[in-house]
């Protein structure tokens, strides 16, 4: 019998219960996948939470990125086939030793991706992708602001950005996460607990602050990081990693420089199937070339997937982090 984690109820990390599933064979358009890691992420509690309501209702089984082997091909597929190293980063269900699903959302893994890797760097990377490329057409001068410069997104991102030519500014809960985040292209950390971070930006720039803040921590944040934008700067809220935003107020991009604002999210950038993998071979190349490391730090097992939520936001976690079938 196949396992998962499954959501009987919202609520906290105790409402994920590890148990035995009924894996079916795939329809038409379907393969029968079997997961060999699986990527946690902020995305993962606000479904757990009901935060984001699931579109399975309840029960439900979380998770929207991992890596795996294809099993079992349905009628019609002929994208892929038994044997194929394949990943996803945009498809609810993750949390299973197996699951049936459907071919649009998979993409080939090439020899120079681990499983692990693309478990841990699919939907954070896509996201930065489209972060650096879509939201914001990234270019060599720009300074930017990454909030939570190192957790998963923040570290890839950073990476991207500094390879790009940007000076990146980061934050970070701790001189630990400082030392890691300047290893991974930060120019300049700021531990958010010890120092005012819109004033060491102002001081770091000389009073010109930045183009861009990419801000995936939410309501901790904000509305200071508008403050850390120069005149129509662009602020890009992409996660709600402390709560989400509650009374965001349109007249405080008037009021503080003709601001720009987006909320994105990784699903409207990978639509099509051209989009995903126009996004996932960019990924693909800056990862196989070493030009961007994925940092692992963190392994659990899947039945322990609680105790990985539970670190995961009491910010006890550096980087991706795995949950292994």
């Amino acid at each position: 019998m196949a396992s998962a984690v499954r959501v009987h109820e919202i609520g906290g990390p105790e409402v994920l219960r590890y148990e035995e599933i009924a894996v079916g064979s795939p329809g038409p358009g379907e393969v029968r996948l079997r997961h060999t890691a699986i990527g946690l992420n902020f995305l993962d509690t606000y479904f757990r939470s009901g935060l984001y309501p699931s579109p399975q209702g309840l029960p439900f089984i979380p998770g929207n990125e991992a890596a795996g082997i294809i099993v079992e091909v349905g009628a019609g597929v002929s994208e892929f086939r038994p044997g194929d190293r394949v990943a996803y980063g945009s498809s609810l269900g993750a949390y299973a030793t197996e699951r049936v699903m459907a071919t649009a959302p998979l993409v080939k893994l090439p020899d120079t991706i681990r499983d692990e890797t693309a478990a841990a760097m699919m939907l954070k990377g896509m996201t930065a992708r489209y972060l650096l490329r879509q939201t914001h057409k990234l270019k060599a001068g720009d300074t930017i602001l990454v909030h939570a410069a190192a957790g998963g997104v923040g570290l890839i991102l950073s990476q991207w950005a500094t390879h790009l030519g940007a000076t990146v500014i980061g934050t970070v809960g701790s001189s630990e996460k400082a030392e890691l985040a300047r290893a991974n292209g930060v120019a300049y950390a700021i531990n958010y607990n010890e120092e005012n971070f819109v004033e060491r930006v102002r001081d770091i720039t000389e009073g010109a602050m930045c183009d861009v803040v990419y801000d995936g921590v939410g309501q901790a944040t904000y509305p200071a990081s508008l403050d850390t934008l120069k005149p129509r700067g662009l602020f890009v809220s992409f996660g709600n990693a402390s709560g989400a935003i509650q009374n965001f107020s349109l007249m405080a991009l008037s009021q503080k420089g003709s601001l720009y604002a987006t909320r994105p999210t990784l699903f409207t950038h990978v639509a099509t199937r051209d989009a995903l993998l126009e996004n996932a071979n960019d990924l693909f190349d800056v990862v196989g070339s070493g030009i961007v490391r994925i940092p692992v730090n963190q392994r659990y097992r899947l039945a322990d997937a609680a105790e990985a939520h539970r670190d995961l936001e009491g910010r006890r976690t550096t980087g991706s982090t795995v949950l292994l079938p």
